[in-house]
């Protein structure tokens, strides 16, 4: 018995280091064990919960911002390299959706997105000149939005700006952005 439970241990390390946004229940699926099982495994391993692993790993990233305050980041920020590209997830709850359908409000998943291609710009003041975007699926509450950014192009000032939304492996959302990266003078002269 020591064994599997070492073996399952083993797994479920393994699967986080993998994926380490994956939550109690979809471990469970995974190992094929109660949510209980896995949390004494994780409690056991020393690994936190979900909240708190996403929490630790956004600290960090907040400290790399420049364009944008940690509180302006619409979801948590999980990675961030200034200028190539960033990760953020988007916890959704029933007072971010339409009352009658529980669907997401789209200003939501677009304020993830936009706020997350802003702060790639490596600047002072980056802001969205333009933005052309499709919703493709809804998104009910409860859902975790992971959306990731990626620079595809750089012109002088003006960075061009992907970003896609997943709930899993479904796409909700996708957009790109234009972001124009401004000087403090320029910033202060108008």
């Amino acid at each position: 018995m020591t064994s599997s439970r070492q073996g399952r241990r083993q797994r479920l390390q393994a699967l986080l280091d993998a994926e380490p946004f994956l939550t109690d229940r979809q471990i469970a699926e995974l190992l094929q064990v109660s949510v209980a099982t896995v949390r004494l495994d994780r409690m056991a391993l020393g690994i936190p919960e979900l909240r708190e692993r996403i929490k630790a790993v956004a600290e960090e990233n907040y400290a790399k911002l420049r364009a944008l305050e940690g509180h302006e980041v619409i979801g948590e920020l999980i990675d961030l390299s200034i200028g190539q590209e960033a990760l953020s997830v988007l916890s959704t709850t029933h007072e971010m959706t339409f009352k009658r359908t529980d669907v997401l409000r789209g200003h939501y998943l677009f304020a993830q997105a936009n706020s997350l291609a802003v702060a790639l710009v490596d600047a002072e003041i980056a802001l969205t000149a333009s933005a052309r975007i499709r919703f493709l699926h809804p998104v009910e509450s409860g859902k975790r939005v992971i959306a990731k950014a990626r620079l595809i192009q750089r012109t002088g000032s003006r960075h061009t700006i992907k970003v896609e939304s997943r709930i899993d492996q479904l796409k909700v959302f996708e957009g790109e952005f234009v972001v124009v990266a401004l000087d403090k003078k320029e910033g202060d002269s108008h």
